[in-house]
């Protein structure tokens, strides 16, 4: 049922970051009214995340600015973890290329860049706003809304909405006012993140690299918006502070011999933590992005972890909002999110494991079996492929249910989803014979054979739910959408 007018908003959402205010956008663009409540006054300057996949992009070009994050984004072929002689352990391979999502596989992205366009795009939508130094202090949910609380600079306002999406970072005060407890991964490390801006990129490294130095492992990769980042894990008995120094980043960064062609931009010391929340959903509040899970940067996924989380949520509480759907279609939202998440923490953890040994003894060890792995092609490395949906809202059992549906590109850079829009998809064999579809027809007639089926439901947020007889396809996705 639409959320009634005794609300200030149909969703609340704390946090405008990447991970809320692309929720916001995608909120806002099905008619959701919205509002972000951002504690900061402005965007952060500086680069955080480094990284978004081809399945990123495809939900920033939902939202209307995959253009303007590619053009501020670079790539390289080669993601190669090494040891201090030079010896290649891990190399993934083929970041530069299309991958499934219509994108290339790997994007070095400038944050700051792409968070300005996401804002400027919320700006267009008339149902939606931004405000900057509003601070939620606390809310109650009394089963049929939530009601909250807020410091803005004119002083305290109070927020009425349907839901609530704590998008609050790792930190989220949402998350500790609902006393949602944290599962420990194991995974705990300190590190100093030096940004820097490119003077001279020929006397950079052309691709990613981890640096399995046992006396000081390292990580150097490219970034977007003419800059380049390095990682240096912090020893035992060193502190922040001294790391930190002037004279020490100097230090290392004497052996990249870069002087004179970065200047730097940032030092920063961040603890790498992999750890997920135990509850996503709280009645009407829901948590997203950093709030709901924490992972180590090796894997290159933690912006697009939540912005996944944004693409899951956003169709789900439209059409709650919007088309009366069941309020449990939000129970599927973690089911259908955490084994993705695992997935990618794990992998993240395996990096981060292979790269931060720091016994010599242990790294010779490593070394060895490592580079035996690579010479028999036994070697965990190669393109990177996560878990599928298992559960939640997917007819289970029929060909390709929960994969993810892929968005072919047209000879002329024509993109299935531009060409399709918004909302779910019921494609047939049949309708390969469409003009608007020709440019797509032999991608997307590979994909029906692949499976076996004549027709598909494909989920506003690009997973399948599942294939067989287009009319009972569409009477179940009609049903699963009725409230009860």
């Amino acid at each position: 049922m639409t959320v009634g007018t005794e609300f200030d908003c149909d969703v609340l959402i704390a946090g405008g970051g990447p991970t809320g205010v692309t929720l916001a956008v995608l909120l806002a663009q099905r008619g959701v009214r919205v509002i972000v409540a951002e504690k900061e006054a402005e965007i952060y300057p500086l680069p955080r995340a480094a990284h978004l996949d081809h399945e990123t992009i495809r939900i920033l070009q939902e939202a209307g600015v995959a253009d303007a994050a590619i053009a501020t984004s670079r790539t390289t072929p080669f993601y190669d973890f090494r040891n201090a002689a030079g010896d290649i352990l891990l190399r993934f391979e083929g970041s530069d290329r299309i991958g499934a999502g219509g994108w290339p596989v790997g994007n070095m992205i400038h944050q700051p860049s792409i968070e300005a366009a996401l804002r400027a795009k919320l700006a267009e939508y008339p149902c939606a706003r931004l405000n900057s130094r509003w601070e939620l202090r606390d809310f109650s949910d009394d089963g049929t809304g939530v009601t909250a609380r807020l410091a803005t600079p004119e002083g305290e306002r109070t927020v009425r909405a349907g839901y609530l999406v704590g998008a609050d970072g790792a930190r989220s005060p949402v998350r500790e006012a609902c006393a949602i407890g944290f599962e420990d991964l194991g995974f705990e490390e300190p590190w100093l993140v030096v940004d820097t801006i490119v003077e001279d990129y020929s006397r950079l490294p052309d691709r990613n690299l981890q640096i399995c130095d046992p006396v000081r492992p390292t990580t150097c990769v490219l970034m977007g918006e003419g800059r380049h980042r390095w990682e240096f894990m912090i020893r035992p008995g060193e502190t922040a502070e001294a790391i930190s120094a002037d004279a020490m980043v100097e230090a290392l960064l004497e052996p990249w011999d870069v002087k004179g062609a970065v200047r730097l931009e940032r030092k920063a010391v961040y603890t790498f933590r992999a750890r997920i929340a135990e509850e996503w959903r709280k009645g009407r509040v829901l948590l997203a992005g950093d709030a709901a899970h924490q992972t180590p940067p090796f894997a290159g996924q933690g912006m697009c972890s939540g912005l996944r989380d944004s693409a899951n949520l956003a169709w789900k509480l439209a059409a709650i909002i919007n088309d009366g759907a069941p309020d449990s279609l939000l129970d599927s939202y973690q089911p259908e999110r955490e084994p993705n998440l695992r997935a990618t923490i794990e992998m993240a953890i395996m990096m981060g494991r292979t790269v931060c040994i720091t016994d010599p003894a242990a790294a010779a060890m490593r070394d060895a079996q490592m580079i035996a792995a690579r010479a028999a092609g036994q070697s965990p490395d190669g393109n990177v492929a996560y878990p599928p949906i298992s559960s939640g809202m997917i007819l289970i059992g029929t060909p390709g249910a929960g994969s993810y549906f892929p968005q072919p590109l047209g000879e002329n850079g024509e993109r299935l989803d531009d060409v399709l829009g918004l909302g779910h998809w019921l494609l047939t064999r049949a309708d390969l014979d469409q003009p608007r579809l020709a440019p797509f027809r032999a991608a997307l007639g590979e994909w029906f054979d692949t499976h076996d089926v004549d027709a598909v439901l494909v989920r506003p947020d690009r997973y399948v739910y599942g294939t067989g007889q287009a009319d009972d396809l569409n009477k179940q996705w009609s049903a699963a959408h009725t409230a009860r």
